[in-house]
C-alpha cells in the first residue's frame, strides 16, 4: 500500500494532543501521580519555611532575652517549627514510596499501550502493506521511540511538582525581596529562548541518531542470517569493515545528539549559577546592611538550590518535548496510513489478570469457487502481473507455471492481498472480497511462501503457532517431516535457530507446510514450496494431500510431480496468463510449455 504522509500540523500541538490522549488512558493513575509528585517536589519548600521559622524564633528569643522578657513564646514557636519539619520530613518518605510505585505502574502501562497499538495495526490493518523501512528500523521504533513517548510522561508528572514548588518558592521570596527573586527567574526565560532557537537542530540530531542506530541493527541482523554465505565467499573482513563504518556513523550521530543535550544543560547550569552568585552577593550585602534579616536570608538560601534546579528541569523539558515529537513522527511513518490517534488509542493491555477468550473464528464459508478477474499488480519497476483472469473450483489442483520473472509469485501475493493491486477483483463463491488480506486467512485460506519465515523457537512452536496440538501429528505426517524428526537431536523440541538456520532448505519448507496444515483451510496456496525437495519427498507430499484431504490447491511450481497431477495449468509469460489447460493440452499446442517441460525433464 502506498505510504501516506501524516497530516501537516504544528509539531508542538500534535505532540501535546497525542500525549494528552495517552495520559487519559488511566486518568486516575495519571492524576494520582500528579498529586503524589507535586507533594514530593513541593515539600522541600515547606521544610525550608520551617527552618526559616526556627531561625526567626531564635532571633526573637535573642531579642526577648536582651529585653529581659520571658522566652516561653519564642521557645514554643521554635518547637512548633521543629515539629513541623519532622512531620513533613517523615511524611515525605511515605509519599515518595507511594509516588514511586504509582510512577512505575504508569510508565509500564503507557509503554504497553503504545507497543500494543503499534503491533496491532501492523498485524490487523486492512489491505496489503509493507514496512516503510527495514525490520531493524521497526524494532528501533518499538524500543527507543516508545520509551521516549512513555518517558515523556515524566515531564508532566515532575513538571507539575516543580511548577507548584516554583510558585510557592517565588511567592515566599518575592514577599522578602522582589529584585533578588527576579534575578533568580531570569535564567528560565533565557533558557526558553535558547532551546526554542535550537529546536530544529534538536529534532534533526535525534532523528539522525535513531536512523544510524537502526542501520547498525539491520546490518547485524542481516549478517547473522547470511553467515554461511559470508564464509563461503571469504568476505569476513569486508563485513567487519562495513560494520565498523556503520558504527562510526552511528557514533558521530549519537555524539552530536548527546553533545547538544549537554550543551543545553551546560548553558542552563551556567546561567543558573550566575544568578545564584548574584543572589548570594546581593543577599549578603543586604544582611550586612540590615535590610534583610537572617531568617529571610536562610529562606532564600534554602529555596534557591531547588528553584534553580527546577528551572534547569524546565529547559530540559522543552528539549525532551522536541525529541518526543520526533518519536511520534517515526511511529506514524511505521504505521503508514493509520490516523495519528491510532498510536495512543485506548485498549486493554492486561498487565494484570487474564484477557477474555478470543473472538470466534469467522463464519465458515466453504469454498465452491474462487474467481479472479482482470487482476493487475505491478511493481515500481513495471514488472508484476497484468489482467489475470482465472477460476479455481473446489477440489481442484491448479498449478501456475512459467519462467523466472513471469509474475507467478506476484499473482499469488496479489490474490491474497499481500501486495497492492491496481485493479481487478476477487470473488469467493460469487461474493466480492473487498479486502483479501483479511478475508483469505484460515479457515478460508492458508499460504506458504517460497522463502518461508520461521521463528527462533522450537520446531513444535513453529508448526503450532499457538494452536492446540490435536492436528500436530497429522500436519507433521502430511508435510513429510516424520523422517527428519528421527534425525533431529530433540525431535519436535529442536530449536530451529534464527529464521530456521539450523534446518536444511527442505526442512524449512516442509515445516512451513506443516504450519499451514495445522489449521484447516479450504484453499491451500503453495508458492514453489517443493523447490528444495527431492522428487521422492515431493511425490509423498502431494500423495498425502490427495489421499487424506479434499483440499483445494493453488500451486506455483515448475516441477514434474506437480504439473503431472494438475487438473489445470495456468501458463504465464511476461506477467500475463497466456494459456490454460491440462498438461496434455498445453504440451500439444504451446511451444513455451514444451520448452519448460523439456527443461524440467533435462
Amino acid at each position: 500500500m502506498t505510504t501516506t504522509s501524516p497530516p501537516v500540523r504544528d509539531t508542538r500541538e500534535r505532540t501535546l494532543a497525542l500525549s494528552s490522549r495517552l495520559f487519559a488512558y488511566r486518568p486516575w493513575l495519571f492524576g494520582f501521580n500528579l498529586l503524589m509528585w507535586s507533594l514530593i517536589h513541593a515539600s522541600p519548600a515547606l521544610l525550608t519555611l520551617a527552618v526559616s521559622r526556627l531561625f526567626q524564633a531564635l532571633e526573637r528569643a535573642e531579642g526577648l532575652k536582651t529585653a529581659g522578657q520571658s522566652l516561653d513564646p519564642a521557645i514554643a514557636a521554635a518547637w512548633v517549627a521543629v515539629g513541623w519539619f519532622a512531620f513533613v520530613r517523615t511524611s515525605r518518605i511515605g509519599v515518595f514510596y507511594g509516588g514511586f510505585r504509582a510512577w512505575i505502574e504508569l510508565w509500564y502501562t503507557l509503554d504497553a499501550v503504545v507497543r500494543r497499538n503499534l503491533m496491532s495495526y501492523l498485524l490487523t490493518a486492512p489491505r496489503s502493506r509493507r514496512l516503510p523501512d527495514t525490520p531493524a528500523e521497526a524494532v528501533s521504533r518499538f524500543r527507543d521511540d516508545v520509551d521516549d513517548v512513555a518517558g515523556y510522561t515524566e515531564v508532566w508528572v515532575d513538571g507539575a511538582g516543580f511548577v507548584l514548588y516554583s510558585v510557592v518558592a517565588i511567592t515566599l521570596m518575592a514577599r522578602v525581596d522582589p529584585l533578588i527573586t527576579l534575578l533568580v527567574c531570569a535564567p528560565l526565560l533565557l533558557m526558553v529562548a535558547f532551546v526554542q532557537r535550537l529546536s530544529p537542530t534538536i529534532r534533526t540530531y535525534r532523528r539522525r541518531m535513531r536512523e544510524a542506530t537502526a542501520r547498525v541493527t539491520d546490518f547485524i541482523g542481516e549478517t547473522f542470517g547470511a553467515v554461511s554465505a559470508v564464509k563461503l565467499a571469504a568476505r569476513e573482513d569486508a563485513m567487519v569493515a562495513r560494520l565498523e563504518a556503520l558504527g562510526e556513523t552511528r557514533r558521530h550521530a549519537a555524539l552530536r545528539d548527546v553533545l547538544l543535550t549537554e550543551l543545553i544543560r551546560g548553558v542552563n547550569t551556567n546561567m543558573v549559577n550566575l544568578a545564584v552568585g548574584l543572589v548570594l552577593l546581593l543577599g549578603a550585602n543586604k544582611v550586612r546592611g540590615g535590610a534583610l534579616d537572617v531568617a529571610d536570608f536562610v529562606l532564600f538560601i534554602g529555596l534557591l538550590p531547588r528553584l534553580t534546579g527546577s528551572m534547569g528541569f524546565f529547559g530540559d523539558a522543552i528539549a525532551r518535548h522536541r525529541r518526543t515529537g520526533v518519536s511520534y513522527d517515526r511511529m506514524t511513518r511505521l504505521l503508514q496510513d493509520a490516523p495519528d490517534t491510532r498510536i495512543v488509542e485506548h485498549h486493554d493491555v492486561f498487565l494484570s489478570g487474564e484477557p477474555a477468550a478470543p473472538p470466534a473464528a469467522p463464519p465458515a464459508l466453504p469454498l465452491e469457487e474462487l474467481r479472479v478477474q482482470h487482476l493487475t499488480a505491478t511493481h515500481a519497476s513495471g514488472l508484476g502481473v497484468q489482467d489475470a483472469t482465472f477460476t479455481v473450483r473446489r477440489g481442484e489442483f491448479v498449478v501456475v507455471t512459467g519462467r523466472i520473472g513471469s509474475g507467478k509469485t506476484t499473482l499469488l501475493r496479489a490474490l491474497l492481498g499481500l501486495v497492492p493491486a491496481q485493479s481487478g477483483s476477487v470473488q469467493w463463491n460469487g461474493q466480492a472480497v473487498d479486502d483479501p488480506a483479511t478475508f483469505l486467512v484460515p479457515p478460508r485460506s492458508a499460504y506458504t511462501a517460497q522463502l518461508p519465515g520461521l521463528f527462533s523457537d522450537t520446531l513444535r512452536e513453529n508448526v503450532l503457532s499457538g494452536q492446540d496440538e490435536h492436528r500436530l501429528g497429522r500436519a507433521v505426517r502430511l508435510a513429510v517431516l516424520e523422517p527428519d524428526l528421527a534425525q533431529l537431536p530433540q525431535g519436535l523440541e529442536t530449536p530451529v535457530g534464527a529464521r530456521g538456520v539450523k534446518l536444511s532448505g527442505g526442512q524449512v519448507q516442509r515445516t512451513a507446510v506443516a504450519r499451514m496444515l495445522a489449521r484447516d483451510a479450504d484453499l491451500l496456496v503453495f508458492d514453489d514450496v517443493s523447490s528444495a525437495l527431492d522428487a521422492r519427498t515431493e511425490a509423498q507430499l502431494w500423495d498425502g494431500l490427495f489421499t487424506e484431504t479434499d483440499a483445494t490447491c493453488l500451486v506455483v511450481s515448475h516441477r514434474r510431480a506437480a504439473l503431472s497431477r494438475a487438473d489445470r495449468i495456468l501458463l504465464m509469460q511476461h506477467g500475463r496468463i497466456v494459456d490454460e489447460g491440462t498438461l496434455e493440452d498445453l504440451l500439444e499446442r504451446s511451444e513455451e510449455m514444451r520448452a519448460l517441460w523439456a527443461e524440467e525433464v533435462a
